[in-house]
């Protein structure tokens, strides 16, 4: 007699093989020192990669085109600026510049790290723009208290700014786990360590007042600045036309800020403008334009190319840190202080600017013209000698600009600025010419 089929059928099954869910053999039972696989093993078992995927995972940059929420966060980067303006002309004295300095330096260095940050991750990612709102937030209370930083609201100030650097730190360990970023990890503990040393010492300033105080934010801002240099630059990641045109654009942001700083002189003025203080607005707005040829005739144009051409990794990086990070800092310092310089001459044409504010209109000048001097020999090792003597010129004419009229002083420097521009024109108008036409047919 022939079996059933459903018998022969299991008779035919291997060994140890499952009859019906849940159970083991051919009849449901396990067989006798077979250990069943549970939960606990497929938790142990994992590879990494599945362990790995129930963290957050940051979405890397693709794009060179810097965003709409970059440019949102740098405009409370124009919040600080106009803060640090108001800090020194609101206390025009050593140690208010002083102060405006340490201000801008501190915030310069902030904003520096998510310009890197949003080179290697992607802004417009779901999760990376929460995180990045949450820091603009941040920054926001911190801009908001630095008038009363170093008084009143020091610890709001600190603790604000320990959120910004802290939430960097996070978004950039979080790209760090991705494929291929290994590199970035051993930055981003670097990274970690100067971070901790400068928060931590803004904390400590906040508890303090005084020389003391305005010490422990210097030796903050030189020691976190210094991290980029004690741990190296292999690391990094850097997408290069972003990186350019978003240090362009803060280049631009600072310069709106000189002239909202005319503005803002002329609002103290009563009754109609007088022709001095047409003239000045005049010749303010031409000093601004002046300041702007200056960065982007040429110079903006090269250094960016540079940029793109050097060898990604150790190379690209350090330009990156040399020529954007650290000379940019002078730059927009300088025309921050110059702003100030306006600022006070339009209210007060016929009167000689104080020592202090003459030093900071044409030493924010001489400042802006060196920081380019050497950011041109970093970029293409060439010496701007025209510019350094403009420098020194603009030094030289400090003593004088306490001596004459703020008009008279503001004519002076538009003086050198336009100059210089015309020299450069009419000296290199070739080389000009040959040199941003090679870069526009690049473009294309």
């Amino acid at each position: 007699m022939e079996p059933p089929r459903h018998y022969a059928a299991m008779k035919s099954r291997p060994r140890g093989h499952r009859a019906f869910p849940g159970t083991s053999g051919p009849f449901g039972r396990a067989h006798l020192g077979t250990r069943q696989p549970s939960c606990e093993d497929a938790r142990v078992t994992a590879p990494p990669s599945d362990r790995r995927s129930h963290l957050p995972h940051a979405t890397l940059r693709e794009s060179e085109s810097v965003s709409f929420l970059e440019l949102f966060f740098d405009l409370v980067l124009v919040l600080a600026l106009t803060q640090a303006t108001a800090i020194m002309a609101a206390d025009p004295t050593w140690s208010g510049l002083a102060r405006g300095a340490l201000v801008l330096g501190v915030m310069w260095w902030a904003w520096v790290g998510y310009a890197w940050l949003t080179s290697v991750i992607d802004p417009e990612d779901t999760h990376n723009r929460l995180m990045i709102g949450a820091a603009l937030t941040a920054l926001l209370i911190a801009a908001i208290a630095l008038p009363e930083a170093f008084d009143e609201n020091a610890h709001l100030f600190a603790g604000a700014y320990a959120i910004v650097r802290y939430l960097q730190i996070g978004l950039f360990a979080i790209a760090a786990r991705e494929e291929g970023m290994e590199g970035l990890a051993r930055s981003v503990s670097g990274l970690a360590v100067s971070t901790t040393i400068g928060v931590g010492l803004i904390t400590v300033a906040s508890f303090a007042d005084g020389t003391t105080q305005g010490l422990l934010w210097l030796v903050a801002i030189a020691l976190d600045m210094a991290g980029p240099y004690v741990f190296g630059s292999e690391g990094w990641r850097v997408a290069p036309k972003h990186f350019a045109e978003r240090h362009a654009l803060i280049i631009i942001i600072a310069l709106g800020e000189s002239i909202v700083a005319i503005g803002v002189g002329a609002e103290g003025i009563e009754g109609a403008l007088t022709t001095e203080e047409t003239l000045a607005a005049v010749f303010g707005a031409t000093l601004a334009f002046a300041m702007w040829w200056m960065y982007f005739d040429v110079v903006e144009k090269v250094a960016a190319r540079r940029l793109q051409n050097a060898a990604p990794g150790k190379e690209q990086n350090e330009i990156a840190r040399d020529s954007f990070s650290y000379l940019h800092f002078p730059m927009v310092a300088g025309i921050v202080f110059v702003a100030l310089g306006l600022k006070k001459t339009i209210g007060h044409v016929e009167d000689h600017l104080y020592p202090e504010v003459a030093t900071a209109m044409f030493g924010g000048m001489a400042a802006y013209l060196i920081a380019h001097v050497a950011f041109r020999w970093r970029n293409v090792k060439r010496f701007s000698s025209h510019r350094l003597i403009a420098a020194i010129l603009c030094v030289a004419c400090i003593p004088l600009a306490t001596e004459i009229s703020a008009l008279q002083s503001l004519l002076l420097l538009n003086a050198i600025a336009v100059l210089l521009i015309a020299y450069e024109t009419i000296r290199f108008r070739g080389r000009r010419a040959e040199l941003l036409a090679r870069l526009a047919a690049h473009e294309h």
